[in-house]
């Protein structure tokens, strides 16, 4: 089943997921187009990466769930019943879904390139030669085609980033989700890996970003979600949201990041 015109590449609807006594996700609806850049904002603790995770099945939901190009992740529906996948086809469906994270996660004992063939050579059967002539030309479209023999520790932080980028890309997703994907960078390596995620945008890939960068929202996203306690508050056009919320909630937030 693949997506209409009518129906949102990312489904998210009723997420509730708890964690002990803490409820971190307390019902939470979100439609993504195909093709569109959704930015989610929120103070630390409102259930931003919590939501992230749960997407693509890092975290099992309490209840609700998640679908991505009409496809429901982690779980099969029997009736009214859902009834969780086995690991390994939990696994196959994630290899529609990209995930770039704050920290990178890059292998370290791996060259560059080593790194961006792995999934597709594992995850995919890709023959290694297409894997890497593959994962040569992602290098190029993130600005790092001299660097594929190179490890990570040899890199800057902003280039393991655009490697992890990559490494996302290669598996040809559905959907790719980053989260803070410039948090642990330092200031002037910021740019470099938000304009790759720009030229992502421009190209149609379907994309949920969370991110304190006010400034790349107003400029990249079709869609803007500010959550708090572990709720959508608001969402609408970053024009909308970012210029005239319509709830306390998110103008104090605001108010005090920009």
């Amino acid at each position: 089943m693949t997506t209409t015109a009518l129906e949102p590449m990312v489904q998210v609807r009723g997420l509730h997921k708890s964690f002990g006594q803490l409820a971190v996700l307390r019902g939470v609806d979100l439609d993504v187009p195909a093709g569109s850049v959704t930015v989610v904002l929120g103070p630390s603790g409102s259930g931003k990466s919590t939501l992230l995770r749960s997407i693509n099945h890092l975290e099992k939901l309490d209840r609700g769930f998640v679908a991505i190009d009409g496809e429901l992740i982690g779980y099969r529906r029997s009736g009214d019943r859902l009834y969780e996948l086995k690991e390994r086809e939990v696994l196959r469906q994630r290899t529609n879904i990209g995930f770039v994270f704050q920290n990178f996660n890059l292998f370290p004992h791996l060259t560059v390139v080593e790194n961006i063939v792995e999934a597709p050579i594992s995850a995919l059967g890709r023959p290694r030669a297409e894997a890497r002539a593959a994962a040569l030309e992602l290098l190029a479209r993130v600005g790092l085609a001299d660097k594929a023999g190179a490890y990570p520790r040899q890199l800057s932080g902003g280039q393991q980033q655009r490697v992890a980028i990559a490494r996302a890309l290669a598996l040809e997703p559905k959907v790719l989700l980053f989260d803070e994907p410039t948090s642990a960078l330092d200031p002037e390596l910021v740019g470099e890996v938000l304009d790759v995620i720009k030229d992502l945008a421009k190209g149609g890939t379907t994309m949920i970003v969370v991110t304190h960068e006010i400034g790349f929202a107003r400029e990249v996203a079709d869609t803007v979600v500010f959550m708090d306690g572990g709720v959508v508050v608001e969402q609408g056009p970053p024009k909308a949201v970012l210029d005239d919320p319509q709830h306390e909630r998110t103008r104090a937030f605001l108010a005090k990041v920009l």
